[in-house]
Order: structure tokens, then C-alpha cells, then sequence
């Protein structure tokens, strides 16, 4: 059978005299070279679009991250300059794109904004500056022009040994990267904790009622999907999750 076409979130940004949609390469070759699927990007428009119409020609959603944070009043909080940049467009568009998913039992993976969108979609809250809570670590990434500086593994993450992500990985602890500011504050009561950092900050959770592959990681694995075992290894489930689907919707077995 064909590779399943994964759709794959985007950010709105300005340059060049243009708004452009945007969504960094690591995530479409993650899609493409280890999940072995067909990356399509959906743009963030002010306009949102069709959702439903997308999912059903879709066989997987992967949900980026981004410079940008959730908006707090999508999670009834109040907007802060603490909190920014936003990013009102690409708002609109994912977290609508993953709830519906969540609903149709399409496979997903979110990943850094991702996982916040998860959860505000799912009903949870964010805190914009997980930093500034007392006994947290800084999360933020290093300044630095190298990405691999920037995306570096920096510290361990445990999962919960009877979770779903370490019968997937076949690990419970291992070294991740870190590069956000926001993070899960109240988890949405239709998901469930897989892995935190050591300071207790949530770096994983699932979807407690999901009929397919639907789990959320703080950290980002696809810019080591190639050369980190942990990372590969969440990357080709997803994949094998969303070629299970495309092969059920076709009515035939799936094949790698």
C-alpha cells in the first residue's frame, strides 16, 4: 500500500513583505525518512479551514512545535507579554485539527506546543514561563547559532514503566532535549501523565479514552529521529500507527 499522508501543523510568520505559513524541515523528514510517511503542511490561516475535510483524507496528524505559545485565552487565562510571541492563526487551526483527531481516532503525535495544544484543547491549562515556578529547571534552550548547541540532549526524562511510551520505546529512562518556556500547568482531566522531568515537569502524556496512537512529548525527537534511538523509535510507531489506520480505512493488511 502507499505511505500514509500525515498532516503536519504550521506557524504564521511575517517576512520578506509576506505572512507565510511555516514549518521547519526536521519535522517533515522525520515524517518522511523515519515514519515513513507523505509530510503534508496545513497552513495557519486567519480564516481556518475545513478540518473535518482534512482528516478524512488523512491517515495521521503531527502537531510541531514553535517559538510561539498557546494563547492564554484559549485555556482561560489572560494574555501577559510575558507570554509572547503568539500566534493567533496557527491557535485556530491546530488545536481544532487535534481535537477533532482525538475525536476521529485519527493517530497523532504532538510535540512541544504540540503537547500544550493537546492539552488546552482537551480542556487543561498552561503556565507561559514554567521557569519562573520555584523548584523548576530552566527549560529554555541555550543561545547559541549551532542548533545541534541549541537542540542538544540535556537532561533525563522518566516514563512510567507501565505506560504506553515505554513499551513503544523500550526504555523508561533516557536523556532529551529542552527548548520551551511553556509547559502543561492543570492537565486536562482526559489525559494521562507518561513521563516527567526531574523536576517534575509533565515531558509526556496520552490520551486516556483515544481509540488509536495519540501521545504528546515536551521534548523534540525529531530533530535527532535519524541518530537517537528513543527518538527513531517514536517515530517509526507513529508511523506504523498511521499505516494501521490508512490499511483498516482501505479495508486491507498493513505493511511496513
Amino acid at each position: 500500500m502507499s505511505a500514509p499522508l500525515i498532516l503536519v501543523t504550521s506557524d504564521q510568520r511575517a517576512f520578506d513583505k509576506y505572512v507565510w505559513v511555516a514549518t521547519p524541515t526536521q519535522y517533515l523528514e522525520a515524517v518522511a525518512e523515519v515514519a515513513h510517511g507523505v509530510p503534508v503542511v496545513v497552513p495557519a490561516l486567519d480564516d481556518p479551514l475545513d478540518v473535518d475535510a482534512l482528516l478524512d483524507r488523512a491517515d495521521g496528524v503531527l502537531a510541531t512545535g514553535s517559538k510561539s505559545n498557546v494563547y492564554p485565552g484559549c485555556y482561560g487565562g489572560s494574555p501577559t507579554e510575558e507570554a509572547e510571541p503568539y500566534d493567533r492563526a496557527r491557535d485556530a487551526v491546530s488545536l481544532n485539527l487535534i481535537a477533532r483527531a482525538v475525536d476521529r481516532g485519527v493517530p497523532m503525535l504532538a510535540i512541544c506546543r504540540g503537547m500544550q495544544e493537546l492539552n488546552a484543547a482537551l480542556g487543561g491549562t498552561l503556565h507561559p514561563a514554567v521557569h519562573a515556578i520555584e523548584g523548576r529547571m530552566d527549560h529554555r534552550p541555550p543561545e547559541h547559532e549551532d542548533n545541534a548547541v541549541r537542540f542538544k540532549l540535556s537532561h533525563e526524562v522518566s516514563l512510567d514503566p507501565e505506560g504506553e511510551l515505554a513499551r513503544l520505546i523500550g526504555e523508561t529512562d533516557f536523556m532529551v532535549n529542552s527548548l520551551h518556556r511553556q509547559a502543561v500547568f492543570a492537565l486536562s482531566d482526559r489525559l494521562i501523565v507518561e513521563g516527567r522531568a526531574p523536576d517534575g515537569t509533565i515531558e509526556a502524556v496520552r490520551v486516556k479514552d483515544a481509540s488509536a496512537f495519540a501521545l504528546a512529548v515536551q521534548w523534540h525527537p525529531e530533530f535527532w529521529a535519524r541518530t537517537d534511538p528513543p527518538s527513531r523509535r517514536l517515530f517509526e510507531a507513529f508511523g506504523d500507527a498511521a499505516r494501521a489506520y490508512a490499511a483498516a480505512r482501505a479495508g486491507s493488511p498493513a505493511t511496513a
